[in-house]
């Protein structure tokens, strides 16, 4: 099989890849098309079907598994698939562990650092809490190992939102040392659940797509009312306390057209939106560069809002 990360232009596929996304579309001369997402365990590329009444176009939908003959091709810097010949493949061809993408770290081995951090954290209500949230609730436990931290921001795949959350406490753990005025037991406890709420807003794997939850509130409100949940489930947990960690939750995108309800008004709530914006960008830049084999310059990028330029070598 020829993995989507090691397709160069001119290339040949025939090759079985689980199609993410297909859309109709037409042509600026009012021809119907298909753009069509591929994808595997390295990652997903866009696929034109560009005569779909041909009678090697075989009919397909989102979530099928798919057999592709066509040619790898480049447009505007970025490589895509124009597909001559389908047909829906069937078990037994495939092997489903070859489509989706995962993290390349022991699961295992993050989910063992995660809970220490868990266990460091020394006040009382927010250890509590974290204990309730992540290690009582044995289903969510499960979910957020295996969930992606995003549809295709960043960390898509799955184990990606436990690497990103477990980097960004990193990131903190840092800040803390850093920086003294920082609460580290509240900075600590914001960063294990900051994108608790992704458990609920994203699908599991084949999907990973935003649910009616998702779409209605995002992870960010619904992150916030974990936390208010739990916290009515422990006698005497202090309102200030518990406000100043949603607070953190509410605030860690920073800005409001960013998607955050409240900009920091904590040094806690700072440090956490810089730890994971941080975190994110670090992410889409090393993703962008598994997939560039090339130092040149790589166009206007939309998220970095400016052109960018991978570096090799030491």
């Amino acid at each position: 099989m020829k993995y989507i990360k090691d397709l160069q232009e001119g290339m040949a596929v025939r090759d079985i890849y689980y199609c993410k996304q297909r859309n109709a579309a037409v042509t600026k001369n009012g021809k119907d098309y298909w753009n069509v997402i591929l994808q595997d365990s390295t990652g997903t590329l866009d696929a034109k079907v560009w005569d779909i009444a041909s009678p090697s176009i075989v009919e397909f939908e989102a979530g099928d598994f798919i057999y592709v003959y066509g040619e790898v091709t480049s447009f505007n810097g970025a490589l895509q698939i124009s597909v001559k010949q389908t047909r829906i493949a069937q078990e037994g061809e495939y092997n489903p562990a070859e489509y989706f993408p995962v993290t390349g770290k022991d699961i295992d081995e993050m989910w063992k650092r995660f809970t220490e951090y868990v266990d460091s954290v020394k006040n009382p209500y927010l250890n509590a809490l974290l204990k309730k949230i992540f290690i009582e609730d044995e289903d969510l436990a499960k979910r957020f190992k295996k969930n992606s931290a995003a549809k295709s921001m960043h960390h898509g795949f799955i184990g990606g939102l436990l690497e990103h959350t477990l980097s960004v406490t990193e990131n903190c753990e840092f800040f803390c040392k850093r920086y003294p005025i920082l609460k580290r037991d509240l900075l600590i406890s914001a960063a294990l659940l900051h994108d608790v709420g992704k458990t609920k807003e994203l699908s599991l794997f084949p999907e990973n797509d935003y649910t009616d939850e998702g779409n209605l509130l995002g992870h960010i409100v619904i992150g916030s009312e974990m936390v208010e949940r739990a916290a009515s489930q422990i006698d005497g947990f202090p309102e200030t306390l518990k406000n100043e960690l949603k607070h953190c939750i509410l605030a860690h995108h920073g800005k409001l057209e960013f998607g955050s309800p409240k900009v920091p008004a904590l040094v806690e709530a700072l440090a956490l939106n810089y730890a994971d914006d941080l975190d994110a960008k670090m992410e889409m830049f090393t993703e962008l560069a598994d997939k560039v084999h090339n130092t040149d310059w790589q166009g206007y990028n939309k998220m970095f809002e400016t052109n960018i330029r991978l570096t090799r070598g030491e």
